[in-house]
């Protein structure tokens, strides 16, 4: 718990005005937020904290590598980030999160910690099929041999792809006749 301790802003002391904070990260973050999805990792953060009486405004730039595992073949590889969000911290009387972006704090919150908006903004830019570098190629190269080609269609032929309709068979007719009466 003492690694997150760095990413604690002391937002009482603050005048209303602009701060750049600087933050660098490696595998004890990782360790220390309990978890199992990144093995380790190191990143640099540099946070821009604009202070107003009824709001603070984070802007995050995130960069570096996570460690991650191959979905296919279990080999860990590192898979490089490059993140830009923000954040709204509002000053409120109710702690709540409003959407994603916003949050209500008290008014009488001393300090705040960055670490889980970090570690949030981390897994999130992740990709949802953790693959290898050397198994992208081979992704890539699929999709392309599927371009051209039409796997489903859902609308109704034009007149350009018309086929010819075969022909019916005399019963059917037949019964098409009667029903038709």
């Amino acid at each position: 718990m003492k690694e997150l301790q760095k990413y604690t802003i002391p937002i009482s002391s603050l005048e209303d005005k602009s701060y750049e904070f600087d933050f660098e990260s490696g595998d004890a973050f990782f360790e220390a937020m309990d978890q199992e999805l990144i093995q380790s990792g190191s990143f640099k953060t540099h946070l821009v904290l604009t202070k107003s009486s009824s709001m603070i405004h984070l802007n995050f730039h995130i960069q570096g590598t996570v460690g991650l595992i191959c979905d296919r073949s279990l080999d860990p590889f590192d898979e490089p980030i490059d993140i830009e969000e923000q954040l709204f911290l509002k000053f409120s009387d109710r702690v709540e999160e409003l959407t994603d972006e916003i949050e209500l704090i008290l008014w009488e919150t001393q300090q705040i910690n960055i670490a889980r908006y970090l570690f949030d903004f981390i897994v999130l830019s992740l990709p949802m099929k953790k693959l290898h570098p050397r198994f992208r190629q081979e992704e890539n190269d699929e999709d392309e041999e599927q371009e051209g080609k039409v796997v489903y269609r859902s609308d109704a032929p034009g007149p350009d792809d018309e086929t010819p309709e075969p022909p019916v068979d005399p019963r059917w007719e037949a019964l098409r006749k009667l029903n038709n009466n």
